[in-house]
């Protein structure tokens, strides 16, 4: 399993988890995680991965902003440290500021173009703060 399809399972598993507990969907950030999603999404295997890991479909939609990366801490907790993949373009690229800057504040602030739904749709941003969109 390549570094970014255990970052998506992660990724899976933090948004059951927050979809769970009422809070809004996490942002996807990377777009190398998101590369591995593309790739996996309307496979059989992706349906698997996702009710392993968050227990219920999700479904991938646009969902563009701007702003504080809200599930960091849980991801701290369970797995550690963000890995570089997180801050890597699609084509592999890591950007060393971000990665500089998250290792000195311990937060991400960064912009996404797209995350998680839950199986009803419902799921896109309940109670989700206001964010610059764009």
């Amino acid at each position: 399993m390549s570094t970014a399809t255990t970052e998506l399972r992660r990724f899976l598993t933090i948004t059951g988890q927050r979809f769970k507990a009422g809070q809004s969907a996490p942002e996807m950030f990377s777009p190398a995680v998101d590369a591995a999603w593309h790739a996996l999404l309307g496979t059989p295997a992706y349906e698997a991965l996702c009710l392993e890991s968050a227990g219920q479909p999700i479904q991938h939609v646009a969902n563009n902003g701007y702003g504080p990366i809200a599930w960091v801490a849980a991801y701290e907790e369970a797995y550690g440290t963000l890995p570089e993949i997180w801050f890597t373009d699609a084509d592999g690229t890591a950007d060393q500021e971000a990665i500089a800057r998250y290792r000195e504040t311990g937060t991400v602030v960064a912009e996404w173009d797209c995350g998680p739904v839950g199986g009803d749709g419902d799921d896109v941003a309940p109670g989700r703060p206001e964010t610059v969109r764009r």
